[in-house]
């Protein structure tokens, strides 16, 4: 198999920006590589956006809040812009209280353990005065893409649902031009710029999307089948248990006693322990190792205990 070599060198980086060039490649793996990074990067990185905010005093995000000169559809917009850093596994509730005059930014939000707000100095409104008062909860989660806001807000009153774009890549340009190695001119010169939100580098953006990619072509070449648990078998339903005494001829005597005793079927016997039966007026040990004898034959059994 032939090795394809090339280098990546990075012309210009900043955490925010990154200009690459990636050469020498055979003619035509400009455009392949060029096309596959820029899908996988804008789609497929993992990021962590604003997807639920309450607001004391707000009913609807069609409302103003006394002392904020913004309108709540304004400080929604404003709250997208914030950019989150770190790991989490599930939904995290975050909280703001700022009392007027002056602006309310990112960093008035407590952010939670292993979170971190990129952009603290991000103004999301002005309060007017003193007697104004914006206290929120906000809910962050992480996710893929994009995520539209669902209608329904599971019951709770005043909580709002936010459209949230997880991706931490802003935009993704790339062009292809020819390069020359040696007397051959016919390789391709990859220019690759990648854009973020400043939570990920744009080199290590570029290398966890060429692992992405590189997962998917593994598999082509060396396909492994998900294995998947067998089903979990479930008892099934015996018809015995709902005969009745009668019905599984044990002697009369003690079918009497055993429905004066309060068992009038096979199922209530078997949610009986020995020491139940013992309790029942007029049955003996023998007729109580009758009992189990006959609920042994249909594979039931008196209850343990």
């Amino acid at each position: 198999m032939l090795e394809h070599l090339f280098e990546i060198k990075a012309e210009k980086q900043k955490n925010d920006y990154g200009r690459f060039i990636i050469d020498p490649l055979k003619q035509g793996f400009g455009s392949t590589l060029g096309n596959s990074l820029r899908r996988v990067l804008l789609s497929s990185l993992k990021g962590i956006a604003v997807t639920q905010i309450k607001i004391q005093g707000v009913r609807h995000r069609f409302s103003t809040l006394e002392g904020l000169n913004e309108d709540i559809v304004d400080l929604i917009l404003n709250l997208k812009q914030i950019h989150f850093k770190g790991e989490i596994k599930k939904p995290v509730k975050l909280s703001l209280e700022k009392t007027g005059p002056g602006e309310v930014k990112a960093g008035d939000i407590k952010s939670a353990s292993g979170v971190e707000i990129v952009n603290p100095d991000l103004v999301l409104g002005k309060l007017a005065d003193k007697k104004s008062k914006l206290k929120m909860d906000l809910i962050i989660q992480s996710g893929y893409g994009y995520l539209l806001a669902e209608e329904e807000t599971g019951g709770e009153i005043d909580l709002i649902n936010l459209d949230a774009s997880f991706s931490p890549i802003t935009r993704v340009n790339y062009k292809v031009e020819e390069t020359r190695v040696g007397r051959q001119a016919d390789f391709d010169k990859l220019v690759l710029e990648i854009f973020t939100d400043g939570t990920v580098k744009p080199r290590e953006a570029m290398k966890q999307a060429a692992e992405i990619l590189g997962d998917y072509f593994k598999q082509v070449v060396n396909p492994k089948k998900e294995t998947k648990a067998a089903p979990e078998k479930k008892p099934e339903s015996n018809g015995d248990l709902k005969l009745t005494l009668e019905e599984i001829n044990l002697p009369t005597r003690v079918t009497n006693a055993l429905r004066k005793g309060g068992y009038g079927t096979v199922e209530d016997l078997t949610g009986a322990a020995i020491g139940d039966l013992r309790q029942v007026k007029n049955l003996g040990e023998k007729s109580i190792k009758l009992v189990e004898k006959v609920l042994k034959k249909k594979d039931l059994s008196l209850k343990e205990g």
